[in-house]
C-alpha cells in the first residue's frame, strides 16, 4: 500500500532552515519522479520542488524558491528530502510530497510556518 509520512515542519523566524523529510512506502518512490508541495490556507497545491530518480540527476524549482530550497532523494531510504534556507514568512504552508504527476495517496503533510 502507497503510504507517505512527511516530517520536519515547525515554527521558525524569518531567514531561518528546515529540513523536511517524506518517508515512503509501497511502489510510489520507486522509478518515479517525485517532488515537494505545498499549499497555503486558501490556495490551490503547487509543486516547489523535483527531484528525478538518479541521485545527482534532474532538479526543479519553482521561482518562489530557487536558491533556497534543495530537493534531495535517498533511493536506498525511499526518502526524499527538502532543505529550506532564507525562510520567508509567504512560505508558510503544510508541505507534502508525492510522485510527479502526484498520484492518488496523500500523506498528511507537515506545517511549515515562518513568523517572529
Amino acid at each position: 500500500q502507497e503510504q507517505l509520512v512527511e516530517s520536519g515542519g515547525g515554527l521558525v523566524q524569518p531567514g531561518g532552515s528546515l529540513r523536511l523529510s517524506c518517508a515512503a512506502s509501497g511502489t510510489i518512490f520507486s522509478f518515479r519522479t517525485m517532488g515537494w508541495y505545498r499549499q497555503a490556507p486558501g490556495k490551490q497545491r503547487d509543486v516547489v520542488a523535483i527531484a528525478t530518480i538518479f541521485i545527482g540527476g534532474t532538479t526543479n524549482y519553482a521561482n518562489s524558491v530557487k536558491g533556497r530550497f534543495t530537493i534531495s532523494r535517498d533511493n536506498a531510504k525511499n526518502t526524499l528530502y527538502l532543505q529550506m534556507n532564507a525562510l520567508k514568512p509567504e512560505d508558510t504552508a503544510v508541505y507534502y510530497c508525492n510522485s510527479v504527476p502526484a498520484g492518488p495517496y496523500w500523506g498528511q503533510g507537515t506545517q511549515v510556518s515562518v513568523s517572529s
